[in-house]
């Protein structure tokens, strides 16, 4: 557990100054022999100088820029630096925000040139001024989920889910939960998949929890820190210590030495022989207790300094992080206000760093809805950035794959604030609710993956979703909280929302072919921000007697027509399907019907009969397509369309769907995907059709 947080140690500008000033003409004489030469620089570091004491800060920005430009010119990295902290502070506080992010960036690229992370507190003041909108779309296609979730090596870690995260939670200063985890379901809706516990090197293992977690069908992540130092942890303690946990039976998450980042805690300070160290323990677990997995975790901060640390990948299953979202520093008015950092960036260095190799896990983190220092309460912070964390984190961050909630009320002690859920109702309520999505995973185990199947992608490119969708918004403005989110689909506005949680609930029906969507942002002084559009898709589903069917290659709509893949349907229908190459024809046959259907041709054979085909069957990326319609009917199956969901209802019996629309309504699949005339004349005719039908049947009966 993070005892403290980190904070920059920025050199302090005086000193800066001084060092300035006594390079100023070294720089200028040792790159460009004269005094002339320095005598002009020293006339740019005047000039600006004597702007700032006139009150006019403006009129030193041109002699700031050249000062950048030219110590950088001639690698005077640090120089360069802090002229870029004179411009960027002037831009932020003149609100001209793109340049200001322009030089924080540049002044943290400098400072680590010069060997230095003094830049570390550059970037996130940028992030908290960086306009960003973004959006995310739920889908339901496994494959495309599990690409974006996949390792580079395309193998899982130990216990890594496919896609989703799974939720977990230290509960031992709940007073109502403590630590019987078989009560998660009473408070939350929803068992947790694993739970946190502290325990220190030399201690007993603590089989307590591991009782409970197993009780409640849940896994255990276990913090063991060496309190005593490095140098207390023998190849004996490990080995004993691996033999219980290989006794326990379920699975275990080792965090062993977290936060080693951080002079907060007793094994900070000599890299390599921590990683010898965190070697040794994993090897031995490797050894004696196949059931645990090694997570090297630092703090999220110090940033730079995690790197040194890593034990490397053959030694690491999974990366986690401390990460913790505060409205003050270390919950300190007095310190730095934090409200306009949100969880989103600060795991950001982490995820470009490792991800790709391993699996991110939270292993501790909360959104903080009191700062119990000053007594303030911060309910819309809290609900703002809760959402980020459950919501907007695994969508953005695929990789990250479990998420352990740290619910404590720390009172007046370590960071001062009130992360627990449960004292404040807006908090729990949105906890709950979030936590509900089949995304989050209750049980850990190899290659888990949502129950429904379903995932979130960023929205844009040619990605679509079917049937019906939810629409997540990451939106952050230099005002930090948001008055309010316009959805405009095609121009009309769709809904207004003040408060969170933000998203939108769309059916398919409800997109046209090539639409957009825009979000506008206002800030709570009523001010247009910002906005921005997003291309948005809509797919074709197919559902056989109920049932949704996967394709490889999903329906598309040509001219006016959709056309299905032959084989996925006829296969669940229940006929055989075999294709010719020479001839370019797929031939299925179920009972005594046969259908041959070739590429390229508007007329197939039933049983050597020919049948007029709305449209040539056509080959999509190596699948043969044919209008759905058609594909539905040709062993006697019923179509029927949902407008609203856009899908094609096949009943495999001949009955009529149940989600079939009022008979004056029901449209044929063409007629929805046409204009306004063709749609009339196609319900007109499928009306007549089903009246048709429903005489036949009446007459069979009657006879």
């Amino acid at each position: 557990m993070k005892l403290y947080k980190y904070k920059s140690n920025r050199i302090p500008k005086a000193i800066l100054i001084s060092a300035v000033c006594a390079g100023l003409f070294l720089g200028a004489v040792g790159s460009h022999p004269g005094k002339a030469y320095a005598d002009a620089i020293w006339d740019h570091w005047q000039a600006a100088d004597a702007a700032v004491a006139k009150g006019t800060p403006e009129a030193a920005v041109p002699h700031w820029k050249f000062l950048v430009d030219h110590y950088a010119s001639i690698g005077d990295w640090e120089n360069a630096a802090l002229f870029c902290g004179r411009l960027d502070e002037y831009y932020d506080n003149a609100k001209a925000y793109d340049q200001a992010i322009r030089y924080y960036e540049l002044e943290n690229e400098y400072w680590l040139k010069a060997g230095k992370d003094w830049g570390a507190v550059d970037l996130q003041r940028a992030e908290q001024i960086r306009t960003t909108i973004e959006l995310y779309m739920n889908v339901s296609d496994p494959e495309v989920l599990k690409a974006r979730s996949a390792p580079t090596s395309g193998k899982l870690s130990k216990f890594e889910p496919e896609y989703g995260t799974y939720i977990g939670m230290y509960t031992e200063r709940d007073p109502q939960m403590l630590n019987f985890y078989d009560r998660s379901e009473q408070f939350y809706g929803k068992k947790h998949a694993l739970y946190l516990a502290y325990t220190q090197v030399g201690k007993p293992f603590p089989k307590q929890y591991v009782t409970r977690a197993k009780q409640a069908g849940a896994a255990m992540q276990i913090a063991w820190e060496p309190s005593n130092g490095l140098d207390a942890v023998t190849e004996a303690v490990v080995r004993d210590w691996a033999r219980e946990a290989k006794a326990a039976g379920i699975p275990i998450f080792l965090r062993y030495a977290s936060e080693m980042n951080g002079n907060w805690v007793v094994w900070h300070g000599d890299p390599q022989k921590y990683i010898q160290n965190f070697r040794m323990v994993h090897d031995i677990m490797a050894q004696e207790a196949p059931n645990v997995a090694m997570v090297w975790s630092p703090g999220d901060v110090p940033m730079y300094s995690m790197d040194a640390y890593y034990p490397g990948d053959d030694y690491v299953d999974w990366v986690g992080v401390s990460l913790y979202t505060e409205p003050y520093e270390n919950g300190d008015p007095k310190q730095a206000n934090m409200q306009a950092t949100s969880p989103i960036e600060r795991l950001d260095y982490l995820y470009k760093t490792y991800a790709a190799r391993k699996p991110l896990m939270l292993s501790e983190t909360a959104v903080s809805h009191r700062a119990n220092l000053p007594q303030e309460t911060f309910t819309d912070y809290a609900l703002l950035n809760l959402q980020r964390l459950y919501e907007v984190m695994p969508a953005k961050y695929p990789r990250l794959k479990s998420i352990t909630y740290f619910n404590v009320n720390l009172g007046m002690t370590e960071s001062m604030n009130d992360y627990l859920l449960r004292d404040n109702d807006a908090v729990m309520k949105l906890y709950s609710k979030m936590i509900a999505s089949p995304y989050y995973l209750t049980k850990v185990e190899n290659g888990a993956k949502p129950s429904n199947l379903q995932g979130t992608v960023p929205l844009g490119g040619d990605r679509y979703f079917t049937k019906s969708t939810k629409l997540t918004p990451f939106v952050k403005i230099p005002d930090i909280y948001i008055g309010k989110l316009e959805y405009y689909l095609n121009g009309k506005l769709l809904e207004t929302q003040t408060s969170p949680p933000f998203g939108l609930e769309l059916q398919a029906g409800d997109v046209p072919d090539g639409s957009v969507i825009e979000l506008a942002v206002y800030n709570r002084a009523g001010e247009k921000t910002a906005s921005k559009s997003f291309p948005l898709n809509s797919g074709i589903s197919v559902a056989v007697d109920g049932k949704d069917l996967a394709f490889e290659q999903p329906p598309v709509i040509r001219d006016g027509n959709t056309l299905t893949p032959l084989r996925a349907i006829f296969e669940s229908m229940g006929a055989a399907v075999k294709w010719d190459q020479s001839t370019q024809t797929a031939t299925a046959t179920k009972g005594a019907t046969t259908l041959a259907i070739q590429i390229g041709s508007s007329t197939a054979l039933k049983n050597n009969v020919p049948v007029k085909l709305e449209m040539p069957a056509q080959l999509v990326n190596g699948y043969t397509m044919v209008p759905a319609r058609f594909v539905g009917e040709a062993f006697g199956g019923t179509v029927n369309w949902d407008g609203a969901s856009r899908t094609v209802q096949i009943r495999n019996s001949g009955k009529s769907s149940i989600n079939q629309q009022a008979e004056p309504n029901v449209t044929t699949i063409t007629g929805a995907l046409t204009n306004t005339a063709t749609q009339t004349k196609a319900t007109f005719k499928s009306w007549l059709k089903v009246q048709y039908t429903k005489v036949v049947q009446l007459w069979n009966k009657l006879a």
